[in-house]
């Protein structure tokens, strides 16, 4: 029976695991400011006490978490206004 011999690069497997995450940040941040511009078009004059519970289900279904009270306040907050968004992702 032959032997193979079988090497791992530690250093490369980093760099491709950084690059893979880094494009899925970028994918969720652009479908999160598409979704936050849809709502401030469908929002825009709405009490904020409205848009927080909406906006809670909607970044669950696109980012897939949840988000904290200050930072939910502060998006229904640019919403209400008809604010626009532009998310980055940091890398």
């Amino acid at each position: 029976m032959a032997r193979s011999k079988v090497t791992f690069d530690s250093n490369a497997f980093k760099r491709n695991l950084q690059k893979v995450a880094n494009d899925a940040a970028t994918t969720v941040a652009g479908k999160l400011s598409v979704m936050l511009n849809g709502m401030s078009k469908e929002f825009e004059g709405r009490p904020v006490e409205e848009i927080k519970p909406v906006l809670q289900q909607r970044w669950a279904s696109t980012a897939g978490g949840s988000i904290t009270d200050p930072e939910l306040t502060q998006y229904a907050e640019q919403i209400a206004a008809g604010g626009t968004f532009n998310i980055t992702a940091k890398s």
